[in-house]
């Protein structure tokens, strides 16, 4: 069987960036397009919205998360032209917003507000691709869009499934007496991150590694296994994998779990991360 074509969601940032853009750098030939969510789309309320809800839930506690992870990212993107040429990083692919480098690479991009919309169905109607890959991707691929790929789809997700469902899985980790990392490539379904384990690793860390540096660690690890999966799904050896049981969905934390983090000296991010945050598109 030929390498199957991929449609790609994504949300950039600092997580998944450099892995992400390896994985495109390559598989740039299989690839069909590129939808790239849109953080700050009306149907999430916008960023002050967004900003709004996780104040209610999590407590200023999570601003400097949000913005090593998200914010910084997403506001320097615009100069990574300048940071790269004043850097010396130039053309590397790993320092290159991936809209750039899809661009660079003749891949076609669109800017996602609604995965299940009418936009996405057209990109689906003109490239064909035959399977759907999401990698750090914020948005739940209905039952109707999934089928419009004859392979289905795959995730990759920096946790252990079927612990920790949802968008933190590192944070909840982080939060176990004994923090358990890895990451899981599985099925895609309508519930989220309870498709069938395709592939997994537990992955050990040192103790003073905060949220986000487990995230982009482990979302490098899923890539591996990603080209794994992938591998599998073109030469027919693919198995199914297990449907997990469906275990509590693990949302933003609140106040009481980031209360419960710093008193025991765990961190979600740290002036490290904030500074691969600062140099994302200033080095290879």
């Amino acid at each position: 069987m030929s390498r199957p074509r991929l449609a790609l969601f994504v949300l950039e940032a600092l997580p998944n960036a450099r892995a992400v853009r390896r994985f495109v750098t390559e598989h740039a030939a299989d690839i069909a397009f590129v939808g790239l969510s849109n953080a700050e789309r009306p149907s999430s309320g916008g960023l002050v919205g967004q900003v709004r809800r996780h104040l209610a839930r999590s407590g200023p506690a999570i601003l400097p998360y949000l913005g090593v992870n998200f914010g910084l990212p997403d506001l320097l993107s615009p100069l990574s032209g300048l940071t790269r040429r004043l850097s010396g990083a130039k053309d590397a692919a790993t320092a290159t917003p991936l809209k750039a480098l899809c661009h660079r690479l003749g891949i076609p991009t669109l800017r996602v507000d609604d995965v299940n919309g009418a936009e996405v169905a057209a990109l689906f109607a003109r490239h064909t691709p035959g399977a759907i890959v999401t990698f750090h991707f914020d948005q739940i691929l209905s039952g109707a869009t999934l089928a419009l790929a004859p392979l289905g789809g795959v995730n990759v997700h920096p946790g252990l499934l079927p612990r920790h469902r949802g968008p933190v899985p590192t944070i909840h980790a982080l939060a176990e007496p004994e923090p358990a990392f890895g990451v899981t490539v599985h099925r895609l379904a309508v519930t989220i991150d309870a498709g069938a384990i395709l592939s997994q690793e537990a992955v050990t860390l040192p103790a003073d590694t905060t949220a986000t540096r487990a995230s982009v660690i482990l979302h490098e690890h899923g890539r591996v296994l990603l080209d794994r999966v992938l591998a599998q799904l073109a030469d027919g050896t693919l198995r199914e994998g297990e449907t997990p049981a469906i275990l509590p969905y693990c949302p933003f934390p609140d106040r009481a779990l980031l209360a419960d983090l710093r008193r025991r000296g765990r961190k979600l991010t740290d002036v490290r991360d904030l500074g691969e945050a600062l140099a994302l598109s200033a080095r290879a």
